[in-house]
């Protein structure tokens, strides 16, 4: 039995960016930064997964009032991949020709997820996730979220121009990776005559709920919102047209991860701010703990360094909210560098989703400035969707943005 009392408990973010307790904490970046400035103590544990959230492997509703591939299921399915690509359609078309086509590919959706649809032995935990870029946006109405298109960041110039930006993304994922390819072909057709920009197979190490190793070897997803509550308050957008989407920003990094691994582990550690072999923040504490930004060694130096990724992408230097972090890995094998050398073709496909562009573009701009882990990240594409809001059968994909 416990204790009722008439004290409201403060939301999350209002805890994590220092209303209600007097701690400032929270998440965000590109291979997963978790830090709370304490007055004492390493924080607490996240709060766990909502019990309506599927488990690994379950089937994952299509319908509902938000899309699923964002926080359902709880734990990201192992492979996905995503496509970008742009319509065919002019500025003035859009609000007369993309209704039709969005119902349409909602309706493939909801098909290819029906049991024994997309394979045989069943569709699994297959999830579709769509959303529209910023030209498109802007066309229907420019006052949406996500009419607005990403900024230029540190070495976003070398970017070729299309994996920059689209018109739409078409992001699935499964446990069974093979499904992929042929249901994505079923929904290009679904959909008509698009134009294919890029796209990127990926994959995730084994891990619980949104936590697992990135290609560095450091866990990833450590503080990200959980359950109704923190969703409605950082990632759903919460009314008008667009009630039930979010913002999706991804970016395709490069790691140079033999030079990464080339440094001392001590040094590795003092670049994340986190321990390698068990996660714990360099300040004390476990895996699920928050790192204390106050903590000091007795010479009066930060426990975690000042550079490191965990501070510069603490929330409270930009006032951002939380935002909810589903990256997978991608390896392509080989590509050259800048003078022609071969160099692996692999990173991150860094995939985050939030109520609005804001919280995404102050927390880059400062990991630009101040954080030494982005020296072994390049941009090899970056792009950012309107993800649009749940659907169903009797409500088509789309079609609140045109009511």
């Amino acid at each position: 039995m416990t204790e009722r009392t008439d004290t409201p408990r403060p939301s999350r973010r209002s805890v994590l960016l220092g209303a209600g307790a007097g701690l400032v904490a929270g998440i965000a970046g590109t291979v997963g930064a978790n830090a709370v400035i304490s007055a004492g103590g390493s924080g607490t544990a996240p709060a766990t997964p909502t019990a309506d959230i599927p488990p690994r492997g379950a089937a994952v509703t299509a319908t509902g009032r938000t899309q699923a591939g964002i926080a359902r299921p709880g734990t990201p399915q192992m492979n996905c991949l995503v496509a970008v690509f742009d319509l065919d359609l002019a500025d003035d078309a859009v609000r007369g020709a993309l209704p039709a086509r969005l119902e349409a590919l909602g309706a493939a959706i909801l098909a290819l997820s029906s049991p024994g649809a997309a394979n045989p032995d069943g569709s699994g935990d297959l999830t579709v996730t769509v959303g529209l870029g910023p030209r498109v946006v802007a066309a229907i109405d420019p006052a949406l979220p996500g009419a607005l298109a990403l900024p230029a960041f540190a070495g976003d110039d070398a970017i070729p121009a299309r994996r920059n930006g689209g018109d739409l993304l078409l992001s699935l994922s499964a446990t069974d990776g093979g499904l992929l390819h042929p249901v994505l072909d079923e929904l290009v057709r679904a959909l008509g005559d698009v134009s294919p920009r890029w796209r990127q197979r990926g994959f995730r190490a084994v891990g619980e709920g949104t936590i697992a190793r990135n290609p560095l070897g450091y866990h990833d997803g450590i503080i990200v919102p959980h359950g109704r509550d923190e969703l409605d308050e950082n990632v759903w957008i919460a009314d008008g047209p667009a009630a039930g989407g979010t913002v999706c920003v991804i970016r395709r990094l490069l790691l140079d991860t033999s030079g990464f691994g080339a440094e001392a582990p001590e040094r590795r550690d003092a670049i994340i701010g986190r321990r390698e072999g068990d996660g714990a923040p360099l300040s004390g504490g476990g895996l699920h703990d928050e790192a204390n930004l106050l903590a000091k060694t007795p010479d009066g130096s930060f426990l975690v360094p000042a550079r490191s990724h965990v501070r510069a992408a603490h929330p409270s230097f930009t006032g951002s909210a939380l935002m909810l972090r589903r990256g997978y890995a991608f390896d392509d094998g080989e590509t050259t560098d800048a003078a022609g050398a071969p160099i692996a073709d692999s990173g991150l496909l860094f995939v985050c989703f939030q109520r609005d562009l804001d919280t995404f573009v102050k927390t880059q701009a400062r990991l630009d400035e101040t954080d030494d882990l982005m020296s072994f990240a390049t941009p090899t594409a970056s792009a950012s969707f309107l993800i649009l809001p749940g659907f169903d059968a009797t409500r088509p994909l789309g079609s609140p943005l045109f009511a």
